[in-house]
């Protein structure tokens, strides 16, 4: 299963890292703002892009709970939370504010979207598992995507995820272990055409 790369250590290192540099937000300092975009934007659009499935949309919501931290990091109240599990909280939450709108709309409404070349991918059959992959997640009820995407994705620990989420640490792994089991049923007939027999 793809995993995100990441560049700035375990996620407990950069916990209060994350806290200091909101803070310094807070009063005022332009640096710590970019540093911090160039630290949680990435996550908040990579979970958003996988709970939606939609770039665009998944963009708008990164930015928009990027907006709500800016908002709220003059009351950010030390010890509260971890940003980054705050962070998450706020990007699930807006997800799934999107998905009922979308539900309630008139689908004879919405006009039929542009059709948008894929960007350029060096390795086509890894582009390939990208998307059979955000197929995959597509077709698991919203609580199991999240749960998959936090865990096997962000590569979070089930106790990050269950105060993401609001839930308890068993109601995770239930939730981790049936979407696994659902994922591996609907990709099992595609490793050959993926290129995974090739892979040993």
């Amino acid at each position: 299963m793809e995993r995100r790369a990441s560049t700035d250590g375990p996620a407990e290192a950069a916990g209060p890292a994350d806290e200091a540099l909101l803070r310094l937000f807070a009063k005022g300092d332009p640096q710590a703002a970019r540093d911090l975009t160039g630290r949680l934007g990435p996550r908040a659009f990579s979970v958003a892009l996988r709970v939606l499935g939609n770039r665009s949309e998944a963009e708008d919501v990164a930015q928009e709970a990027m907006l709500r931290l800016w908002r709220m990091a003059p009351e950010w109240e030390p010890g509260r939370a971890r940003v980054s599990t705050w962070l998450y909280r706020v990007t699930l939450n807006l997800c799934l504010d999107r998905k009922r709108r979308a539900q309630a709309v008139d689908l004879d409404t919405v006009p039929e979207p542009p059709d948008e070349a894929p960007p350029a991918i060096e390795v086509l059959q890894q582009a390939a598992r990208v998307d059979a992959l955000q197929a995959a997640l597509m077709h698991l009820p919203d609580r199991q995507r999240q749960a998959v995407v936090l865990r096997h994705i962000e590569e979070l620990s089930n106790p990050e995820i269950a105060e993401i989420m609001g839930i308890g640490v068993e109601a995770v792994e239930s939730l981790t272990a049936r979407g696994k089991r659902a994922l591996a049923g609907q990709l099992a007939g595609q490793r050959a055409a993926l290129g995974y027999d090739d892979d040993g």
